[in-house]
């Protein structure tokens, strides 16, 4: 299991952890990050990522990205 954070574009992972405080773990959860789901990384810019979750494109933060464990 690592952070979202070290993947390259092009990879595909299962979301096995959301960490963070409550309010994080639910604004992720309201992104579509939930534990068992398909995230694709669509493109990396030092740490912040353009993800692929559900379907929908999404750029995520680098503070965001480490919360997500694949």
């Amino acid at each position: 299991m690592m952070p979202l954070v070290f993947a390259k574009s092009g990879d595909s992972f299962i979301i096995k952890k959301i960490c963070g405080n409550p309010e994080t773990k639910k604004h992720l959860k309201n992104l579509g990050f939930i534990v068992g789901g398909e995230v694709s990384v669509i493109n990396e810019n030092e740490g912040d990522m353009i993800v692929n979750v559900k379907e929908s494109r999404i750029a995520v933060s680098k503070e965001l990205v480490q919360q997500i464990m694949v």
